[in-house]
């Protein structure tokens, strides 16, 4: 077998394959593009191509920019398109894959590769953790009053500025230029590239499914959020929200749960412990559903990636790190200083022992290191330890990802 680099020529059959692999057929075009994998970059795309000649599994990777702790946006890639024929699986086909495309990462200069498992246990084993959460938060209409603000000195109505109604087809501009600030500030986003919203390839708003889309401007007329939704047998869904702070989302909130003949409303990608369902007057009207990971990091470089974020707090912490599929060990000292941190390799006794799939599942702040000692999976060698790193890996804002791909 061979893992080889597509070129133009291996398009359709690599579109072919992964369709395949996952028991599904290439949709139909659609009028203004709409194909999820007219965005890939076809010099960074890999086939498995059995001694005949036959392709029969498929990965590919995206050039992205993820945003660091310390709104730091750096280069990582998107791993995406992975999939082994039914024929062929469990014979060392993905393995194979996975490994050519970490070293090809490697080989390229990136330190940092991310993706959206679609099956919880597959990604693991390759070096990947979970590092940001999604929910699904659901309000019926009857219940979905927010409460004033309790907290002196806070706005007790709604905030200054505005919101319009437009259609999918209206605003393309105003979406990419919205998700682009927002993006630049919340740790765990990824970047949208233009051709993804010129392609319109993804899942709505990018898609050009039809869709509506509330618009906030601030009071000097300026769109700083967004809300993208459909209304279907009494239920408004909203696709995704985004808001250049809190204010502007709790604006766009009580536009969607005011709006008239609908039976409830759906919010989608909701991370956790988001404060809408502590506006609402009755708390319990909001319902949590669908709790799930969903960026998974895995870390390439780890001197590089822990450098490369901001931190919150100082201290020194040795990290003991396997990397089980590539056959590597390391073991550094972090040292962290006003906001930065260096990172070296060190004989010293280490204060944590962890994978590098607990290291990536930390990297963002999403997931605190005593979480992962509880759970048997990193080993503190002192009773302090877990405590130190949960303060050192400790972010001023949960990361949060919203960008399928």
């Amino acid at each position: 077998m061979e893992i080889r680099p597509t070129t133009d020529k291996d398009l359709d059959v690599f579109v072919d394959t992964v369709h395949a692999a996952f028991g599904r057929f290439p949709e139909t075009p659609v009028e203004g593009g709409g194909l999820w994998w007219s965005a890939l970059e076809i010099d960074r795309c890999l086939l498995a191509v059995t001694a005949d000649g036959r392709a029969v599994g498929t990965a590919a990777a995206y050039s992205f920019e993820l945003t660091l702790p310390g709104e730091t946006p750096v280069p990582a890639a998107g791993v995406t398109a992975v999939g082994v024929l039914p024929s062929h699986r469990r014979q060392g086909v993905l393995s194979a894959m996975m490994r050519h495309q970490l070293t090809e990462l490697r080989d390229r200069g990136e330190f940092l590769s991310v993706l959206l498992a679609s099956e919880a246990t597959i990604y693991g084993r390759f070096g990947y953790g979970p590092a940001t959460y999604t929910g699904r938060l659901t309000v019926p209409r009857h219940r979905a009053a927010l409460a004033l603000p309790r907290a002196r000195g806070v706005a007790q109505g709604p905030t200054t500025g505005s919101v319009e109604v437009l259609r999918r087809s209206e605003c393309g501009e105003i979406l990419e230029e919205v998700y682009d600030r927002y993006r630049r500030a919340q740790p765990g986003a990824l970047s949208r590239p233009h051709r993804w919203w010129a392609l319109r390839a993804g899942q709505p708003p990018i898609a050009p499914a039809p869709r509506h889309v509330a618009v906030h401007r601030d009071a000097g007329g300026v769109p700083d959020g967004y809300a993208s939704y459909s209304v279907d047998a009494g239920t408004l869904t909203v696709d995704e929200t985004i808001a250049c702070d809190d204010s502007v989302f709790t604006a766009l909130a009580r536009f969607v749960l005011g709006h008239d003949l609908v039976g409830q409303v759906v919010f989608h990608h909701v991370p956790p412990r988001h404060p809408l369902r502590w506006q609402l007057a009755d708390f319990r009207a909001g319902e949590v559903a669908g709790d799930m990971d969903w960026l998974r990091v895995r870390l390439l470089d780890v001197p590089r990636a822990l450098t490369a974020r901001g931190w919150f707090a100082e201290g020194e912490l040795v990290l003991d790190v396997a990397d089980p599929f590539l056959g590597e060990h390391g073991r550094y000292l972090l040292t962290v200083r006003d906001g930065k941190a260096d990172c070296v390799p060190t004989d010293l006794q280490p204060d944590l022992s962890l994978d590098v799939r607990d290291l990536g599942s930390v990297y963002l702040g999403g997931t605190t290191p005593s979480t992962l000692v509880r759970a048997g999976h990193v080993r503190a060698h002192h009773s302090d330890a877990a405590a130190l790193a949960d303060a050192l890996f400790h972010t001023d804002r949960s990361p949060h990802c919203l960008h399928w791909f």
